[in-house]
């Protein structure tokens, strides 16, 4: 059984940390299931590690999960760049899609909520995802665990959303945002415009002000009854689900 030294275990521990794994740029998936989808993708796993073969007590202390896991895997993290999105939506073509669909994330802070944004971006066939600096990071273990592998197949970009938004109006796509005063999501959606940008406010404050003032389409995602005494807001996860649905269906 191959054992790990102080100072791996140290290393490998320092990675629950945001500024250890931009220091060394890269990040860990644990988990047979996510590991596997590392493997198989185009990011470079660096370093695996069993259980079978560092023992229990080893990967107890270097798991970010509440009991060790069979796998553990670190990433290099990759750069993405909106460069060459930007470049290509004045054709409005993107990775082969004739009508690009975009999500933007304006401050979501839950890890549980971006990994489960991910999945329901890979899941509903979303191009990227654009994030707020302010955003929780992508490659937060929570993070990545919620992804439950999706991080791999979806880019996660953080960079200024005005600008985003600017970018897509420009090119001529629409550039929708969920607001309580917006236009009922089942009614005001022609099947002609289910493509462009859709901006997610974070979990305590929406949408900010200045991205407001650069939404073109301000959407409502209904209560049952219209009338009805319900919960203040939906879960912003939740809410991105149902507008995905919405817009692929």
């Amino acid at each position: 059984m191959a054992s790990l030294s102080a100072n791996q275990i140290k290393y490998l521990r320092s990675l629950s940390q945001k500024k250890f794994r931009d220091e060394y740029g890269v990040f860990v998936a644990e988990g047979e299931k996510i590991v596997d989808e590392a493997l198989r993708s185009d990011y470079k796993v660096k370093e695996v590690y069993y259980e079978k073969e560092i023992g229990r007590d080893a990967m107890s202390r270097i798991t970010n999960l509440s009991s060790p896991s069979p796998v553990f895997a670190v990433i290099e993290k990759p750069n993405f760049s909106p460069d060459k999105i930007f470049d290509s939506l004045s054709n409005a073509q993107v990775t082969g899609v004739s009508k690009p669909l975009f999500l933007a994330l304006d401050g979501v802070k839950d890890p549980g909520n971006l990994g489960t944004i991910i999945r329901v971006a890979d899941w509903f066939g979303i191009d990227a995802i654009f994030a707020a600096p302010g955003s929780v990071e992508v490659y937060n273990p929570k993070v990545v665990q919620a992804t439950m592998g999706a991080i791999f197949r979806k880019q996660v970009i953080y960079t200024d959303l005005a600008d985003v938004c600017r970018k897509f109006s420009t090119a001529g796509l629409p550039v929708y945002g969920t607001f309580l005063d917006g236009k009922n999501l089942y009614e005001n959606l022609p099947s002609d415009a289910k493509h462009g940008l859709v901006v997610m406010g974070s979990e305590s404050f929406g949408i900010s002000p200045a991205l407001e003032s650069l939404i073109t389409n301000k959407l409502l995602i209904p209560p049952y009854p219209a009338d009805a005494l319900t919960s203040e807001s939906l879960n912003v996860a939740i809410a991105t689900a149902i507008i995905c649905a919405e817009f692929r269906r």
